[in-house]
């Protein structure tokens, strides 16, 4: 009965024990079970020593791969943190690095280094125009024959330089020929009437001996020989001269744009045998819509876009007429052509500066851009006396070889001329493209 009552009154206290004391009681049970299996293990292992099966062993490897796996987790956090630190150290040596380039004055004038103050200054809009380069036509010259003739002999070549007065072909002409004997003998007469005087000449003799030997030695200038050809023919006074050979001589100093002719042709009345041209000078002929013509006048600056840059010029003409077929307006830009690389026939992009008023704006000509490394534009500043730095600006507008820009404030002095040469300086010393 006592034993009844006892074993009530324990398993009211089960049921009454909070989860915690069931688990205790279970961790006593797994205890028992685990020192039972312990003292079974301990008698194997003198039978088989090769094939440990306890569980202590189990978890002792799986321990110990814990403790394998937390000592990598460890290692790996501390190498990602010593790597984090070195890639901060790494950032933190950009300051340690030359931003900046340091010149002497003996330095500065070597490099050509130009400062200028920023300031705002009227931007003249401009006039985007296609144009087409033309011959400068003022400068050109044409050789052609102004009679009937024959090729005998070329002297000159496409592409060759000439000097005013050079031979470039030798003609031959049936013309010439009686030309030449007409005027032979009109001066015989001439000379003959001049000799014996007007007291004893009639009058009328006179004056037809004069006029017959002008006469024949203007058509013979007007069949294409020069006064110093004609002059010499006359000193020989040898009719076996009168062979209506002459020569064309060039006109001008130039270089031959056109000889297209066959020694042994015959050519006809004017005929184009050589165009000379003096390349130093050439136009450009852009189109204009009306309203845009208004806005124009001669003497405006012009920048032309060519495959090797922007060359400026000045508007020399503004044609009177509208083209009847394209309903534009003419206007006519001079350009120097020293180089030679202005080819007539090549199509432009032009820009014209009008005669608006300008915006104001914050302007650096546009010798003063540079691209940083990384592609963006920059100049230099003048930080203090021979100190140099970039400074990362944006591009508004272009015009007339200055540029419009943002990112500065109107007083800093920047550097307008060596601009290539500080940015070599700053790529020798290792300036890092992102530490700005």
């Amino acid at each position: 009965m006592n034993k009844q009552i006892t074993t009530l009154i324990f398993c009211s206290l089960l049921l009454s024990l909070p989860g915690w004391a069931v688990a205790e009681q279970g961790h006593e049970h797994n205890e028992k079970q685990q020192a039972t299996h312990e003292q079974h293990t301990q008698e194997q292992d003198h039978a088989n020593e090769g094939a440990l099966d306890d569980f202590s062993d189990i978890d002792f490897g799986e321990d110990e791969h814990n403790d394998h796996g937390e000592e990598g987790h460890d290692d790996h956090d501390a190498k990602k943190e010593d790597g984090h630190g070195e890639s901060h150290d790494d950032h933190g040596g950009h300051d340690e690095e030359k931003s900046s380039v340091e010149l002497s004055n003996a330095q500065r004038k070597t490099a050509g280094i130009a400062v200028e103050v920023l300031q705002i200054k009227p931007m003249m809009a401009e006039i985007q125009a296609p144009g087409e380069i033309h011959l400068n036509a003022y400068a050109t010259t044409k050789a052609t024959p102004r009679i009937a003739a024959q090729v005998l002999a070329r002297h000159k070549r496409l592409g060759q330089t000439v000097k005013k007065g050079q031979p470039l072909v030798t003609l031959s002409s049936v013309e010439m020929a009686e030309a030449q004997g007409a005027l032979l003998v009109a001066d015989i007469e001439w000379r003959r009437v001049t000799k014996l005087g007007r007291k004893v000449v009639s009058e009328r003799r006179y004056v037809g001996a004069q006029v017959a030997r002008q006469q024949a030695y203007a058509k013979v200038r007007a069949f294409g020989m020069t006064k110093a050809q004609t002059d010499q023919l006359l000193r020989t006074g040898d009719p076996a001269k009168a062979t209506g050979e002459f020569k064309l001589l060039s006109g001008q100093n130039g270089i031959v744009i056109h000889d297209n002719f066959t020694v042994g042709e015959l050519v006809e009345p004017g005929r184009v045998l050589f165009e000379i041209t003096d390349p130093s000078f050439v136009w450009v002929e852009a189109k204009l819509s009306h309203e845009q013509e208004t806005l124009i006048r001669p003497g405006a600056l012009a920048r032309i876009k060519t495959d090797t840059g922007w060359v400026n010029g000045k508007v020399l003409q503004l044609h009177p007429m509208m083209d009847e077929t394209t309903r534009t307006q003419g206007v006519r830009i001079e350009l120097r052509n020293e180089d030679g690389h202005l080819h007539p026939g090549r199509f432009v992009d032009v820009r014209l500066q009008t005669n608006e008023a300008g915006k104001p704006a914050l302007v650096v000509p546009d010798t003063a851009l540079m691209r940083s490394p990384d592609g963006d534009w920059q100049l230099f500043i003048e930080t203090k006396p021979g100190e140099f730095e970039p400074k990362e600006v944006e591009v508004l507008r272009r015009n007339a070889g200055v540029v419009e820009i943002e990112g500065l404030e109107p007083g800093a002095r920047v550097v307008t001329q060596g601009a290539f040469f500080l940015q070599s300086e700053l790529a020798k010393a290792g300036f890092d493209v992102h530490n700005h």
